[in-house]
C-alpha cells in the first residue's frame, strides 16, 4: 500500500464543531445535500454557494464545556430515514438540556490489578449518580415548514462526560433499521464493565425497529435494557458488545450483501478497526429472558469487539514508568482474568495505529474519529480502501497539532491488514486543525472531512468542513 496524495476543498467555514456529515434529498427536491450537524445543536446544509440552516436545538442541549471546554456531549446523531425523500423523517441523539448530574465516581478512575476492588466496582445509587441524559428522537420535515419532533424513542442515563458516541445514527442498507452505537459511558478503563455486561445498554451496537410505532409516548429513563417497557425492548436488537468508543458505522456493498466497518477509540496504546459481514443479531426480548436464566442464551456469530479486556489486539494494560528509567515505560495487564475469559470470543481488528509509532511513514495516533468505505472512482488509488481520521498526530499538546488521514484494506487471506498515509496540500496556518468528524455521500463515493481549530467545543465558530478532493 502506497501514501496517497489528496486535495480539500472548502466547502464550509466559520462553523461550530461539526459532529455529523452526511448528504441527503430534501422532499419536494431532486438534489443530494450535504448536512452538517454541530455539537453545539444547530444542523445546516449545503446548496449552490449557500448554507442554510435546516434546525436550531440548541436550547435543547445540555450546557457544554462546563469544566475547561472539552466535551464529549452534545449534538451527536444525525440519520436521515432510507425514505426521508418521501416521508421527512429524520433522527437525533443528543444529550438533554437541565439533566446534568455528579457523574458515577467522585474521581478518576484506574484499575489496580492488586486491588480487586478496583476490578469489581458496580454503578450503585444510578438514581442520583449520573452525569447527563441522552435521548434519541424521531423528526419529521414537511416543504415549506420547520420540522418537527415526532417522538422519543430512548431516554439513555450515561455515567460520565465522555464516550456518548459521536456520528452515532445511522440506516443499515441490510435491515432498513437505525443503527445506534454507543460508547461504555465513559471516564476511562470502563470502571464497571458496562460494555461486556448483556444488560447494559452502554457500549452496544443497536439496531431499532423505527417502521414499529410503540405505543410509548415517553419512554423512561434508563441504563438497562430490563428497565425498558415490552413494546420498547421489541423493536431493539443488539449486534455488538464490548465497544469502548464509536465513531458510527459504514456499510460497503460487496456481492449479495455488505461489510460493516467500526472503529474502537482506544484507551492508552491502540485505536483499531474491526470490520464483518455475517453476524447473529440477538433480540433484547432475548437479552432480558436468558438475565433471568430463562434459557441460556447462544451468542455463537454475537460480535464482541473484546473491551474491556482487550484494547485492539492487546490485553487492556496500565502505563506507567520504569523504576529504573523514567524515560521508558512499562504495561501493566489490567484485567487479566477478564481478557483470558473474552480472548475466544472476540473480534479480531481489521487494522490498528498506535500512540506510539517511531516506524517510517507511520504516524503515532490521539483518537479515532470517523471510519467511512469509499466506493468512488474519483480518486482511483482508494477505490474500495476504507478511510480513518485521528484527532490529533502525535502530542496533542504540540502546537499547532494537525489531523490524520489514512486508509486501509481487507484483505483475501483475513490477516491484519495494514494502512498508509493521505496526505493532503492544505495549509492550515498556525491555528490547530483537529480531524473530528469524516462522512460520506449516500453512495459512498464522495468523502468530506470536518476540522476544528480547537479541542474545545466552547471555542466557538472555528470549524471547516471540506471535500476530499483528487
Amino acid at each position: 500500500m502506497n501514501n496517497v496524495k489528496v486535495r480539500l476543498r472548502p466547502i464550509a467555514s466559520k462553523l461550530n464543531l461539526p459532529t455529523v456529515l452526511k448528504t441527503a434529498i430534501l422532499p419536494g427536491e431532486s438534489i443530494e445535500r450535504l448536512f452538517i450537524a454541530t455539537q453545539v445543536g444547530e444542523i445546516f446544509y449545503v446548496g449552490d454557494g449557500f448554507i442554510k440552516l435546516f434546525l436550531d436545538i440548541r436550547s435543547r442541549i445540555i450546557k457544554l464545556g462546563t469544566n475547561g471546554g472539552y466535551d464529549e456531549r452534545g449534538l451527536l446523531g444525525l440519520a436521515f430515514h432510507t425514505n426521508f425523500h418521501n416521508n421527512g423523517l429524520f433522527y437525533l441523539h443528543y444529550t438533554l438540556a437541565g439533566t446534568q448530574g455528579p457523574g458515577a465516581l467522585s474521581g478518576p478512575f484506574e484499575p489496580n490489578p492488586c486491588d480487586p476492588s478496583t476490578l469489581n466496582l458496580k454503578w450503585t445509587n444510578r438514581e442520583t449518580q449520573f452525569d447527563h441524559i441522552d435521548t434519541i428522537e424521531e423528526w419529521i420535515f414537511q416543504s415549506n415548514s420547520m420540522p418537527q419532533k415526532r417522538r422519543t424513542l430512548l431516554n439513555l442515563k450515561r455515567p460520565f462526560m465522555n464516550h456518548n458516541g459521536v456520528n452515532s445514527l445511522n440506516f443499515s442498507p441490510e435491515t432498513g433499521r437505525l443503527v445506534l452505537t454507543t460508547g461504555d459511558g465513559g471516564s476511562g478503563y470502563d470502571p464497571f464493565n458496562l460494555s461486556q455486561d448483556d444488560m447494559e445498554i452502554a457500549g452496544k451496537i443497536i439496531e431499532i425497529d423505527v417502521a414499529n410505532n410503540t405505543s410509548i409516548d415517553t419512554p423512561p429513563t434508563v441504563t438497562r435494557f430490563n428497565e425498558l417497557p415490552v413494546p420498547t425492548q421489541e423493536i431493539l436488537t443488539v449486534i455488538a458488545k464490548g465497544v469502548r468508543n464509536i465513531p458510527g458505522i459504514s456499510y460497503q456493498s460487496y456481492e449479495n450483501g455488505y461489510i460493516k466497518y467500526v472503529g474502537n477509540v482506544g484507551q492508552d496504546m491502540v485505536e483499531s478497526i474491526f470490520s464483518f459481514s455475517d453476524y447473529k443479531p440477538i433480540p433484547v426480548t432475548q437479552l432480558t429472558k436468558a438475565s433471568s436464566n430463562q434459557p441460556v442464551l447462544d451468542q455463537e456469530g454475537f460480535i464482541n469487539f473484546g473491551w474491556r479486556g482487550w484494547e485492539g489486539s492487546f490485553p487492556t494494560s496500565i502505563i506507567g514508568s520504569c523504576s529504573t528509567n523514567e524515560e521508558k515505560v512499562e504495561r501493566t495487564i489490567a484485567y487479566y482474568v477478564e481478557a483470558i475469559k473474552t480472548n475466544t470470543k472476540r473480534l479480531q481488528p481489521l487494522t490498528s495505529y498506535y500512540h506510539i509509532d517511531s516506524r517510517p511513514e507511520k504516524f503515532e495516533g490521539n483518537a479515532l474519529t470517523g471510519v467511512q468505505a469509499y466506493m468512488g472512482n474519483a480518486i482511483p488509488e482508494l477505490t474500495g480502501s476504507v478511510i480513518f481520521t485521528d484527532f490529533a498526530q502525535g502530542e496533542e499538546s504540540k502546537s499547532p497539532t494537525t489531523g490524520v488521514l489514512a486508509y486501509t484494506r481487507v484483505r483475501t487471506d483475513c490477516k491484519h491488514s495494514d494502512f498508509s498515509l493521505i496526505h493532503t496540500d492544505y495549509q492550515f496556518g498556525s491555528p490547530s486543525a483537529y480531524y473530528v468528524s469524516l462522512g460520506t455521500n449516500l453512495s459512498h463515493t464522495s468523502l468530506f472531512l470536518g476540522v476544528y481549530g480547537s479541542a474545545n467545543v466552547t471555542d466557538y465558530y472555528k470549524g471547516t468542513v471540506f471535500e476530499i478532493v483528487p
